[in-house]
């Protein structure tokens, strides 16, 4: 049964992840500047990031005032209807600032709690992906109208294809290297792409197997989180919890266990 509240969020997603995804694409100026920086200089945020952010609060907020927000670049407001919109307007913003075609826009809808709506839009990739809690994933993109998404068969280990993302912190980031190391003779491959929304994403689409990041905060994962879980995979962090800073995990069914069991061995969630 399609809940009528779920569609008007879906569409209120949809818009503002496709509107904040041309202001980054077409307003990106050749000297990008940077307004501020994160972690660490390696970790920018742009002035186009927190323009991003307020159009889709803007957007969001003139359409239903009474919801609650949690966004990357500051955005913080608890509402009072039950809904929270989790957004991370420029999700791969280094590969955004190289010009590199790996990024997104992040916007999902909580519930009580529960994500029930996600949308990531890869602008320079023409592609976009939702999904509604219940409703399946899909996306849009080169082929023509909608597809629905479903994670590829679960492979062997050993011939699975793997992503993840590297901490701008660089006692973190080595460590991390040293789990890959580990990691990478028992799988097919390793991918590093720049974008965990992304990598959700092409999860869901058949184009990895499997997906591990540690250090990520609730928006970079939301959207691409529930798009995946739509598509058959199965998502969380460490063993028996919910994703979190501490791991993200993500593959099809048959990689998801033995990949997190592997990286609990590895201690990829400390130094």
């Amino acid at each position: 049964m399609t809940d009528p509240l779920h569609s008007e969020l879906l569409e209120i997603a949809l818009e503002a992840g496709r509107r904040a995804g041309a202001l980054l694409r077409d307003g990106r100026p050749a000297d990008l500047a940077v307004a501020a920086t994160k972690s660490s200089p390696i970790d920018v945020v742009t002035e186009m990031d927190i323009a991003a952010e307020k159009l889709i609060t803007g957007l969001v907020a003139e359409r239903r005032p009474h919801d609650g927000f949690l966004g990357e670049e500051g955005a913080a407001t608890e509402g009072t209807s039950g809904v929270r919109w989790v957004v991370d307007p420029l999700d791969g913003t280094v590969n955004y600032l190289y010009g590199l075609p790996t990024w997104a826009v992040s916007v999902a809808a909580e519930q009580d709690g529960e994500t029930v709506v996600g949308v990531v839009v890869a602008p320079m990739r023409g592609e976009t992906f939702h999904a509604v809690r219940g409703r399946g994933a899909w996306a849009s993109g080169a082929w023509a109208g909608e597809r629905r998404l479903a994670c590829r068969p679960a492979p062997p280990l050993d011939q699975a294809l793997v992503s993840t993302g590297f901490n701008y912190v660089a006692h973190v980031r080595a460590h991390q290297a040293e789990v890959a190391a580990k990691l990478i003779p028992r799988l097919r491959d390793i991918r590093r792409g720049g974008s965990a929304a992304v990598d959700l994403c092409d999860l869901a689409a058949g184009r990895l197997d499997g997906y591990y990041e540690r250090g990520l905060n609730a928006w970079d994962w939301a959207a691409g989180d529930l798009i995946a879980r739509e598509a058959g995979a199965l998502t969380g962090g460490r063993p028996g919890r919910r994703p979190s800073g501490d791991l993200t995990v993500a593959g099809t069914p048959g990689v998801f266990e033995p990949l997190q069991r592997l990286l609990e061995d590895y201690g990829a969630w400390h130094d």
